[in-house]
């Protein structure tokens, strides 16, 4: 019986070393494994405004992307204000995020917070605007041929149009609509039967652009084109202009290519969009950030394509989402 105790004890003593060697074992391969594998990158993004689809289908590519990586992607939104986008940037910055992307609020306002976020280490990626003078601290910027967009527009509606009376719905503060106002101008400068009536500053907003538009109306009704920075505000004016029963004849302009204004296009309300390409600029701006991650520094701005959407070509483009 003695002999039988020993033996069970010994077998107990012999699990219970191997049990520990286990151990040993599963937490040295643990360390192992934090040593091979870096904790999961922070990706922190912020843009102008999110009640914008162009913007939410830019932030949900990138966020498929690197989620599917295993990292982490914080997205903030300022509502269109300096103040708050320079804030969150600094939050950004606290919380440990390697990459910084952004579209600025104001393409002058951020230079400092930038340079701040470059200093301490942060990949900087700037999306569809560019950062004013940002050479020595933008990483790497990505956007559409924004002036092209203008000259499209301008050359459509010259096309179809002998003379015009426009209305421009602008976004000052805003880089990229700057440079699509500015190819449209430039097109039609040096014909003098094109004139610019009046400029709305609506901020690209959709709920900005239809009362100020509806204001314009009220006190005059001198124009016959409406030339938008975006599809939002082109779809305001369009509001706006049903609203007095005044759409017919006008030709209203908008750049992004949204399904909502291809609709429009389609069934004859809005003469004209120009596509913007959001998954193509997210899967760019994603690329170059680990790229970036990684050490590789030849890296430029990039421009992407856009495309006029008429009826011309309408069936050509999808109705239900983005290109």
């Amino acid at each position: 019986m003695r002999s039988k105790i020993n033996a069970f004890i010994a077998f107990i003593i012999m699990c219970s070393l191997l049990l520990i060697a286990a151990q040993q074992l599963i937490s040295y391969g643990k360390k192992e494994m934090v040593f091979v594998k870096p904790d999961p990158i922070k990706f922190g993004a912020t843009y102008m405004t999110l009640n914008n689809p162009f913007f939410e289908i830019i932030d949900s590519e990138m966020r498929n992307v690197i989620e599917a990586n295993g990292d982490i992607m914080i997205t903030m939104d300022p509502q269109l204000s300096l103040k708050r986008q320079i804030e969150q940037i600094h939050y950004m910055m606290d919380q440990g995020c390697q990459v910084l992307i952004v579209n600025p609020v104001d393409s002058k306002g951020l230079i400092d917070v930038l340079k701040e976020a470059k200093q301490k280490g942060m990949v900087i990626i700037a999306v569809d605007t560019n950062v004013y003078d940002g050479n020595d601290f933008i990483d790497y910027t990505v956007v559409s041929d924004n002036y092209h967009a203008g000259v499209l527009c301008a050359q459509h509606m010259m096309a179809h149009k002998e003379e015009a009376n426009i209305l421009i719905l602008h976004h000052q503060s805003a880089y990229s609509a700057t440079e699509r106002i500015q190819g449209f101008r430039d097109t039609i400068k040096d014909y003098p039967k094109y004139q610019i009536v009046d400029t709305i500053e609506c901020e690209g907003q959709l709920e900005k652009s239809m009362p100020l538009v509806a204001d314009r109306l009220h006190k005059q009704r001198d124009f016959d084109v409406v030339m938008s920075l975006n599809d939002p505000a082109a779809m305001g004016a369009i509001a706006a202009l049903q609203e007095v029963d005044a759409l017919d004849g006008v030709f209203v302009y908008g750049v992004d290519g949204t399904p909502e204004a291809k609709i429009l296009v389609k069934d004859g309300f809005m003469m004209g969009t120009v596509a913007q390409y959001p998954k193509k600029m997210a899967k760019k701006a994603v690329e170059s950030a680990y790229r970036l991650l990684q050490g590789h520094t030849n890296i430029a701005e990039e421009k992407i394509e856009v495309n006029m959407i008429s009826q011309k070509n309408i069936d050509q483009f999808s109705l239900e989402g983005w290109q």
